[in-house]
């Protein structure tokens, strides 16, 4: 199978596991190891803002800080930084030509100086897939897969990110099943 790093995976409605109900992933990593992404639509209900009082950070511009990202249900104490091309961190993963994926703590030090990346989400755990794990999910019909767009990932108000990937190539997830009709 192609890799799908870089792409989005899109649950469908008849995605069995409530978890991901709804959700947008951005693949960081899939390979002969596994599968790795963060969901890119569910914000929790806290702010950057608390992560910066709780780092003794004081920020140039918080007026419009995004949320922190739940990322998925594996290891949900750790922090990742998902951001756009234009930054670079010492320690990134090169996701795309565009999207990079990094922990280094010195993009929180970076963003509180106005000197971190333009376009950045911050995220705790992720979502990941044993070897094969995926591949047979995708054989159910519980995801959908398509290539990403920034502005949808950076973008887009979370609530729209869901429908909006799978519209950009004029597909109605809400109404995708996987029955066939006969005529």
């Amino acid at each position: 199978m192609e890799s799908l790093q870089g792409k989005f995976l899109i649950a469908t409605p008849q995605m069995p596991d409530p978890r991901f109900k709804e959700q947008l992933i951005y693949m960081c990593s899939h390979n002969d190891d596994g599968a790795m992404g963060l969901i890119v639509n569910h914000p929790s209900e806290y702010s950057l803002l608390e992560i910066f009082k709780s780092a003794n950070l004081t920020i140039s511009d918080n007026k419009d800080l995004p949320p922190i990202y739940i990322g998925g249900p594996v290891d949900v104490e750790t922090a990742f930084f998902l951001y756009s091309s234009g930054y670079e961190s010492e320690h990134e993963l090169s996701i795309s030509e565009d999207v990079s994926l990094s922990r280094d703590p010195q993009i929180l030090n970076d963003i509180a100086q106005g000197k971190g990346p333009h376009d950045f989400m911050f995220v705790l755990g992720y979502s990941g897939w044993a070897p094969g794990q995926l591949e047979a999910e995708l054989t159910v019909n519980g995801w959908l897969t398509l290539p990403s767009q920034n502005e949808i990932l950076f973008q887009t108000p979370d609530a729209d990110k869901w429908k909006r990937a799978a519209l950009q190539f004029g597909i109605d997830i809400s109404l995708y099943t996987d029955e066939i009709g006969t005529a």
